[in-house]
């Protein structure tokens, strides 16, 4: 059985870690999950090692929104970065799914984006665990996760 890790924010305004749970269990049966919610994206770093290191989690993804201030976004460039780092010093992913809060206009369309790129990075966790081919097949086509695709060149 493989262990999972989901580690979110309060600070979101939609449960993204709750959307990514509900893909991968809709998808994969054989999976043990562990979620860790933390009041930031700057405290995900952490979070996201210590479900590797202490939980034995094979994949983390670590869900966030940062806020549409430019400090926001200084703040969500300090958390990928540790985000980055936590990957490099445990040789394990972490999958970064962050939506900022100034991507969409409207709430709903926020929310929506919001669930969407949750659903989709679970789409892809799944690939890289279980069907690493099918990532070698989607090379250079274009994915985006909560928006349309935009094709290959």
């Amino acid at each position: 059985m493989k262990k999972i890790g989901i580690c979110d924010t309060t600070f979101a305004r939609f449960d993204m870690g709750g959307a990514a749970i509900d893909e991968l269990k809709s998808n994969v049966t054989d999976l043990k999950i562990i979620r860790k919610t933390v009041p930031g994206i700057k405290d995900l770093p952490v979070a996201s090692k210590k479900l590797i290191e202490e939980e034995d989690c094979e994949i983390v993804m670590a869900l966030g929104m940062p806020g549409a201030m430019e400090k926001d976004k200084v703040c969500a460039h300090e958390a990928s970065t540790g985000l980055i780092r936590a990957q490099l010093m445990t040789n394990t992913h972490i999958l970064e799914v962050f939506v900022h809060e100034d991507e969409e206009e409207k709430e709903e369309e926020l929310k929506t984006l919001m669930e969407n790129r949750a659903r989709q990075h679970a789409q892809n966790l799944i690939k890289m665990v279980f069907k690493p081919k099918i990532l070698e097949k989607e090379a250079g086509m274009g994915k985006r996760q909560g928006k349309e695709d935009i094709g290959p060149l």
